[in-house]
């Protein structure tokens, strides 16, 4: 594996390039460093050929203090240096994780059912932290110590040329085995960073699900998985230090004759009378500040070999794409954007709709599926578990597109719109209401400050919340628990509805909103319902008699395909249909 350098400062660069004056410092910085450490060599060089020429004290004493106050201002710029170069790398890396979250959220459904949440924050936030860690001595450790070894070189050529070659020999073989050492644990750094990965995702997913865990007598499964994993995590980091160790000793071998190379050229030259004392303790000084930056850049190669699979993955996870693509049209034909009081209803139209998950056996979970919609009306849609009532919703919100066939909103195809403006104008409720650590208002606005107070509190109140909120201590800025610690089912459920009213959608699917309910709050549900659904077209996937009984038209859906569709109150008064059954029978005992 052999990953060019290019690779590592094309990731970093879109997102220094904002930043252009922090990095026009933090050259001015280095090149500053650079050169404070190589002029105070030259100083002691002076000093010791006075000291022994019996130079007088005075000038002796000025050389010291000049030493001194050098390498004091060399230090200082040395902190301000390394402090800007950390505030330049977080900035930069922390764009880069807001761009990786982005493009995750913006992948399809299939992506983030095969990678777990864990998985993603490994590697959005634990690939980009070791990127930070690596970019913010990049300047500084890489490029600073390059710039600092041509110096070097540069005034030993100037006093010295023999010794200038020679050492030029021996800083171009030791660079050239680093570049060939860098990447050789590469492969073991990745596998490790994935089976770190697995190992986050796996707990992440057994933390969620404690209590079913333990109730069911499983701690002991998985404890055991989460020792396999683990072990998994350390033989692929052994492997990777065995590498690294390879790198160390080839550096520290090189360095070893770099110490030989100075005294013995140092020794000979003095004794042949071409330099003084002074340079030879140039020499050796300029041979301990090559090692320093030959040092650093083997700590950096020794970083590479994480690095270089931190930039592998985050670039396999930049180009994956999804197979859900962006239209072009920002509205659809006769309807006006944004929120409004009135909303209006959308023509809902599926044509011969087929499709079937990638990650499945590949049978099709709708085949054939047609019906139409007009605007305003309310279809109920129902079947068994598996029927493909979940993909339908899923369809209409384009997590997926079908594999055949068309979904058209007011006459036009959903994958010439807009995903944005799509999911404006189509809305869905779910028995599991997710709500967020924040407040009143950024759960019901979805984080959206361009809606008034005023409209969030008069939807409120329209879906009889009116009491809940005014118990709460601080209003629309009380701050709600993460999954809505605290409120009831009922309160959650009409929470959910209130953001859909906010948003004023033309199409509305309810995933049976009050299934979990008991029949008080379920009457409450039931109104709010009728309010919101008020002016929409609306889809309801039901399991239940009370539910359905609100809908113009019936859809039952068998294995994927439309067993029967019509209008409720006819097939309900069709001795033969199939809703007239269920109705004898009972959807909840019928529909599982």
């Amino acid at each position: 594996m052999n990953i060019p350098l290019q690779a590592y400062w094309d990731l970093l660069y879109q997102h220094v390039r904002p930043q252009r004056w922090r990095f026009t410092l933090l050259m001015a910085l280095m090149l500053a460093n650079i050169g404070l450490q190589v002029v105070n060599p030259q100083i002691m060089r002076s000093f010791i050929d006075s000291a022994l020429g019996g130079a007088p004290l005075a000038g002796l004493a000025l050389a010291a203090v000049a030493f001194i106050t050098i390498a004091i201002v060399q230090q200082m710029v040395s902190v301000i240096l390394t402090y800007q170069g950390e505030n330049l790398a977080w900035s930069a890396t922390n764009a880069l994780r807001a761009e990786l979250a982005e493009h995750c959220l913006n992948l399809d459904l299939a992506f983030h059912n095969a990678h777990t949440p864990g998985e993603l924050i490994e590697r959005i936030d634990g690939d980009v932290n070791e990127l930070a860690t690596f970019f913010s001595q990049f300047f500084i450790t890489l490029i600073g110590n390059l710039l600092l070894l041509v110096g070097i070189l540069a005034v030993l050529f100037f006093e010295e040329w023999r010794a200038g070659l020679a050492f030029t020999i021996f800083a171009l073989v030791s660079l050239v085995l680093l570049n060939q050492v860098r990447d050789i644990a590469i492969p073991h750094q990745k596998a490790r960073r994935q089976a770190e990965a697995e190992l986050f995702g796996f707990v992440e997913e057994q933390l969620s699900g404690t209590e079913d865990i333990r109730a069911n007598g499983a701690v002991g499964f998985v404890l055991r998985q989460l020792a396999l994993l683990q072990a998994k995590v350390f033989r692929a980091d052994y492997a990777a230090h065995q590498k690294g160790w390879i790198i160390h000793n080839t550096i520290g071998a090189a360095l070893l004759i770099g110490d030989l190379l100075a005294i013995v050229s140092g020794y000979f030259l003095f004794k042949a009378g071409a330099v003084t004392l002074g340079t030879v303790y140039l020499f050796i000084r300029y041979m301990n500040l090559l090692e320093t930056p030959i040092n650093a850049l083997t700590r950096q190669v020794e970083s590479f070999q994480t690095i270089g699979a931190c930039v592998e993955r985050l670039g396999e996870l930049r180009r994956m794409k999804s197979s859900v693509v962006e239209g072009q049209l920002s509205e659809l034909p006769g309807r006006v954007e944004g929120p409004t009081e009135n909303s209006q209803a959308l023509r809902l139209d599926l044509s011969n709709v087929t499709f079937a998950y990638a990650d499945g056996d590949g049978s099709p979970v709708l085949q054939d599926l047609s019906f139409h919609l007009q605007p305003g009306a309310v279809l109920g849609v129902l079947g068994r578990t598996g029927s493909g009532k979940t993909t339908l919703s899923r369809l209409l919100l384009r997590l997926f597109d079908p594999l055949a066939g068309q979904v058209n909103l007011n006459g036009v195809d959903l994958r010439q719109l807009k995903l944005d403006a799509l999911r404006r104008q189509v809305a869905v409720v779910t028995q599991d209401v997710q709500l967020f650590r924040a407040t009143v208002r950024q759960n019901l606005t979805f984080f959206d400050a361009s809606i008034p107070d005023e409209r969030i509190k008069a939807a409120i109140y329209e879906l009889e919340l009116g009491d809940w909120f005014n118990a709460l201590p601080q209003g629309l800025d009380t701050l709600l628990e993460e999954g809505g610690a605290g409120l009831s089912a009922g309160e959650a459920q009409l929470l959910a509805f209130t953001r859909v009213l906010l948003r004023s959608p033309g199409l509305v699917i309810l995933d049976e909103a009050s299934s979990r309910l008991d029949p008080f709050t379920e009457r409450r549900i039931e109104r709010a319902i009728d309010r919101l659904l008020s002016g929409r077209t609306a889809l309801i996937i039901a399991h239940r008699l009370g539910t359905v009984q609100r809908a113009d038209e019936i859809l039952i859906l068998e294995k994927g395909s439309v067993l029967e569709c019509g209008s409720r109150l006819a097939l309900a008064a069709d001795l033969n249909s199939r809703f007239y059954s269920l109705l004898q029978t009972g959807l909840e005992e019928v529909l599982v």
